[in-house]
């Protein structure tokens, strides 16, 4: 399997169950209404656990630009590939966003609230204040990305490639499960472009009833926060080690 594919069939199946468990909870007439935050980041945990382990052989399981922002931003990975792996992560959230609306259809039809059907696809402030918000997303971030870095270091080459793969599906899964449960209640944790915008545009797309506008004023903080999140934590690494 090549890296683009791998990062593609990764990122889809990560947005898929990360999506869906949303969709279980937020919308009217699922099994899982009402089922809760605990719910929803121990999924989304456990959706980057499949992802990493389906993607993890083939291109060090990325599934976030951040992660391949970062290994640019080391020198482990060219802008070329940087670019490929981002364009993989798009398109993979793209799909998985697209399938959980398909598989969710009826409930999307049955509930009124725009809110809680974008939510499915996208993160919203839980308090709009831009700057906090903005600050939510690079401390989020920057967590993951600096403890991705420790986690890699004691098997790190001048060679090699930085992603979640390299450090194990179960320490990624709980890595990204805390800072859900501590971190997320602000801005629900996007941590990653892709993961945000991607499903994002999806949702603008889909002939969906009733529901919420794109929300360009705040759909730059989900991306541009991780984004500087990614390169506090490498400068941070860096000078320190």
């Amino acid at each position: 399997m090549s890296p683009f594919v791998a990062e593609y069939l990764g990122t889809a199946v990560m947005i898929l169950l990360g999506g869906a468990v949303v969709a279980n909870v937020v919308l009217k007439g699922t099994k899982g209404n009402n089922g809760g935050w605990i719910v929803i980041t121990t999924a989304w945990a456990l959706a980057v656990f499949v992802g990493v382990t389906i993607a993890g052989p083939y291109s060090g399981a990325h599934l976030n630009c951040a992660v391949s922002i970062a290994n640019l931003a080391l020198g482990k990975l060219d802008l070329i590939t940087t670019l490929t792996y981002i364009a993989a992560q798009f398109l993979g959230a793209m799909t998985g966003a697209f399938v959980v609306w398909l598989m969710y259809k009826d409930h999307f039809d049955a509930t009124d609230d725009a809110g809680a059907k974008q939510a499915v696809f996208c993160t919203a402030p839980a308090i709009r204040n831009l700057p906090i918000n903005l600050v939510s997303e690079i401390v989020g971030t920057f967590v993951l990305i600096f403890t991705i870095l420790h986690f890699t270091d004691a098997k790190m080459s001048d060679d090699s490639v930085i992603g979640l793969g390299t450090i194990g599906a179960i320490p990624v899964a709980f890595l990204v499960w805390v800072i859900g449960l501590s971190l997320g209640g602000t801005t629900g944790y996007a941590i990653n472009p892709a993961r945000d915008l991607g499903p994002r545009i999806i949702h603008a797309i889909l002939p969906i009833k009733n529901k919420a506008g794109f929300d360009a004023g705040y759909a730059w903080v989900p991306v541009l926060g991780p984004i500087i999140g990614a390169l506090l934590a490498v400068a941070l690494y860096s000078c320190v080690y």
